[in-house]
């Protein structure tokens, strides 16, 4: 098997020693080529590497910015039968989208059950999730949710560690003194229907969860998944109270038709949501910056994945 295995050595939940166990695994078993990466970007050239040399298998080990990357490098020139498969090792904070192929949050286990699916040729091909001309593996967002990440990237730049309970703590303090509550900015658009005005937040997902509280899975849209278009949750309040009924909505994980307040579109081909004023987007937990006209779309059958 010719392949690449991708390591991020900044990846937050593993040392240098766990990384070098699970790379002798991986490596020594199937002949990879290491490389290590060193700036923004680097994993999104060896995704494009891997396409233009055409191995059979890329992995990743690190966290779903390395496999948003590799993705994209993968699929700059669009999805194809003979692109390499996709495997990839948690060792982020929140690890997103390996947990939602089935893997465990402990990269060791992953690693295990990794390579037996390579052994076994154990693959199940996903659709994706495209803004713009860029592809997201699990969700993008307008809002909120993109300057809560955006402060919490501060702390990680500051030395300060991606935890639960921080990234709580960042919510409720934005939530209450970071945010504007009280002006929407967002208009959501899709074919075939009136445009919906007045929106403060807008979560899109290509599958389900949209992220975790630790090993609790956090779930605005439950029927989202690879199999399916796109999924978008929206606010048109940011009140207290209205903020306690979505939290205890996504974390019980409640899909129960359009509330009061919540827009809620299941298996959506395309979309796009425009702002009055530049307004923080995040892509796979990535913040990209600030952005006013945005459109989605869904690209079904897109990659090749290993799974448990």
């Amino acid at each position: 098997m010719r392949g690449l295995l991708v390591v991020n050595p900044k990846a937050t939940t593993t040392t240098d020693v766990t990384r070098d166990v699970l790379i002798s695994a991986l490596a020594d078993k199937f002949h990879l080529e290491v490389v290590t990466t060193t700036h923004r970007g680097h994993a999104e050239e060896l995704g494009a590497r891997a396409r233009t040399e055409g191995m059979d298998c890329i992995l990743t080990l690190g966290g779903d910015g390395t496999v948003h990357e590799v993705v994209n490098g993968l699929l700059a020139e669009g999805p194809r039968a003979d692109l390499p498969v996709l495997g990839a090792v948690p060792g982020g904070s929140a690890n997103v989208f390996t947990r939602a192929l089935g893997y465990p949050q402990d990269a060791v286990e992953s690693t295990g059950l990794l390579l037996r699916a390579m052994r076994e040729a154990s693959t199940r091909t996903i659709g994706l999730g495209m803004v713009d001309d860029r592809y997201f593996t699990f969700t993008a967002g307008l809002g909120i949710d993109a300057e809560i990440m955006a402060r919490m990237e501060a702390a990680r730049a500051d030395g300060k560690t991606a935890t639960p309970t921080r990234y709580l703590a960042t919510t409720l303090a934005h939530f209450f003194r970071g945010s504007d509550r009280k002006t929407a900015s967002l208009t959501l658009h899709r074919p075939g229907a009136d445009p919906v005005t007045g929106v403060f937040l807008a979560i899109v997902q290509n599958t389900s969860p949209w992220t975790f509280f630790g090993a609790h899975p956090i779930n605005p849209s439950p029927k989202a998944s690879f199999d399916t278009g796109l999924d978008l949750w929206a606010t048109t309040s940011l009140k207290v109270g209205s903020g306690l009924r979505y939290g205890t909505r996504m974390v019980l994980n409640r899909d129960k038709g359009n509330p009061k307040n919540i827009v809620a579109w299941h298996d959506q081909a395309e979309l796009r949501i425009t702002a009055t004023r530049p307004t923080a987007m995040q892509v796979d937990g990535e913040v990209i910056g600030e952005v006013e006209d945005v459109s989605f779309r869904a690209v079904p059958g897109a990659l090749r994945v290993y799974v448990p």
